[in-house]
């Protein structure tokens, strides 16, 4: 459980609008999400990010320090601080439009020995995108990656110009998760489909979340379908974050991550042994879900 962590992303307030009542503001950004997640869950955890020294940056400094995410030093220096409007449909499940200024550091590693998440719009959006991939690139030698695209369309562009930048990424990570509607916007593509041609690129193991259907997961080309169970449905703000971060934090206690020795064991592993990370995830996801907002469970509640 003391495998170190970076995560590096966006952190902004999601302002969630639903179709009755008064809007919402919480602290999001997918990356952040997965940060907290993890501190939640026992990790000890950093965050590359970028926010203003405003209002809203403040409220996003306060929760990160609350929750015990550490700060990579200039992650609060940008000029203001990014959001996301979040409409609420009839099902509650959220679409987004953002207002987001995103950089990094290129030169930024991951600890030696740890682990590497990183993501979403961090990872594709110009010019951070680009600074992204080369903190991925220079951690790999000592640090496993995982990586989520978490594609939005309205910021991504066209599909394919998107789907060049996610491959590449794709190919230095150890541990892919993406959402069914993300390789459908991608590729058109089924989520069979969208694994065979990830993992074709190299990671060991891939997931595609399928909402209420569970998860497909694919380790060495051996693919198992992963049902989930009923839940009581506020809103689906946070929840892929939350499975997300379950399932580092579940490969992350089997040691099956962390360093080139984690890289080595998870080489090693079977579907039985990733087993107990899927079902942390879509336990952490169904609690998130339950409640209002990107709210991930603590260790105690699973």
């Amino acid at each position: 459980m003391d495998t170190p962590v970076l995560v590096v992303g966006e952190a902004l307030i999601d302002i969630v609008i639903p179709l009755e009542g008064e809007s919402a503001e919480h602290v999001g950004g997918s990356p952040a999400n997965v940060a907290i997640g993890l501190a939640r869950l026992g990790h000890p955890t950093t965050l590359a990010t970028r926010f203003g020294p405003d209002e809203r940056g403040e409220r996003i400094r306060a929760l990160l320090a609350a929750e015990d995410v550490a700060l990579v030093p200039g992650s609060g220096d940008a000029p203001r601080t990014s959001t996301a409007l979040a409409r609420l449909d009839a099902n509650r499940i959220a679409t987004y439009e953002f207002d987001l200024d995103w950089q990094v550091d290129p030169g930024l590693v991951a600890p030696d020995g740890g682990h590497l998440h990183t993501g979403s719009i961090a990872a594709t959006l110009a010019p951070g995108g680009d600074a992204v991939a080369a903190i991925v690139a220079n951690s790999r030698g000592h640090a496993t990656v995982s990586y989520d695209p978490n594609a939005r369309p309205s910021l991504m562009g066209d599909p394919a110009d998107a789907a060049a930048i996610i491959e590449r990424l794709v190919a230095l990570s150890d541990v892919v998760k993406a959402s069914e509607e993300d390789v459908a916007w991608l590729y058109g593509a089924t989520p069979e489909d969208a694994v065979a041609r990830w993992q074709a690129l190299g990671p060991r193991l891939v997931m595609i979340t399928r909402g209420p259907e569970g998860v497909l997961a694919s380790i060495g080309g051996e693919s198992t379908q992963f049902p989930t169970t009923d839940v009581h449905l506020v809103d689906t703000v946070g929840a892929g974050d939350s499975f997300m971060s379950g399932f580092v934090s579940g490969l992350l206690d089997t040691g099956l991550l962390g360093g080139t020795e984690g890289r080595a064991r998870l080489a090693a592993a079977t579907m039985a042994d990733i087993r107990p990370a899927i079902e942390r995830a879509l336990a952490c996801s169904n609690i998130t879900v339950s409640r209002a907002g990107a709210n991930p469970p603590r260790r105690e509640e699973l």
